[in-house]
């Protein structure tokens, strides 16, 4: 209680990490990608969208938390009504991690890699600085996209997310 400020997740060895508040364009970029799902979400009614506040307790015994969690509707209806109220016990289906200028790539590597590893569908890991995204799927490979801000790609939600297109160009050119 002492350290409010700060959003704690803790990984399946027990290992607690402590993430910083985000700055003003992450901030920014953050509330674009939840307004971005979230009205994809309206339209189909197919899950739940949830904030970089909402932590997760993955099968693995990690408690952790994205930028942007989603999950189908009939894994969510699925919980007891208890477990929603407090830290979900299951993994989303999709998440977002947007790294900002605290974060450090490995560890936000790492932390797709345990999503996928406890039945995430798909990730994406945008890196506005360098500037790349990273596609993560079951299938444990890892589809990086490389490209300029001149020319930013589309992303899509695939089989997932049936039918949502995120263009980059409104997250990345804040």
């Amino acid at each position: 209680m002492a350290n409010e400020e700060w959003r704690i997740e803790l990984t399946a060895e027990g290992e607690l990490i402590i993430m910083s508040p985000t700055g003003g364009e992450s901030g920014i970029r953050n509330s674009e990608l939840n307004i971005r799902v979230g009205l994809w979400n309206r339209q189909t009614r197919l899950g739940f969208v949830f904030d970089s506040s909402t932590i997760f307790i993955l099968p693995s015994g990690a408690k952790r938390g994205s930028d942007v969690s989603w999950v189908s509707r009939e894994r969510w209806e699925a919980l007891f009504v208890e477990n929603r109220r407090n830290f979900p016990p299951l993994c989303p289906d999709f998440i977002i991690e947007l790294r900002s200028e605290s974060d450090s790539l490995s560890q936000l590597q790492s932390k797709m890699c345990e999503y996928i590893a406890n039945g995430l569908q798909l990730g994406w890991l945008l890196d506005p600085k360098t500037p790349l995204v990273e596609i993560y799927r079951p299938n444990g490979e890892v589809e990086t996209l490389s490209f300029s801000l001149d020319n930013l790609p589309n992303l899509s939600g695939e089989s997932v997310l049936p039918g949502f297109i995120l263009n980059l160009a409104a997250i990345f050119n804040i």
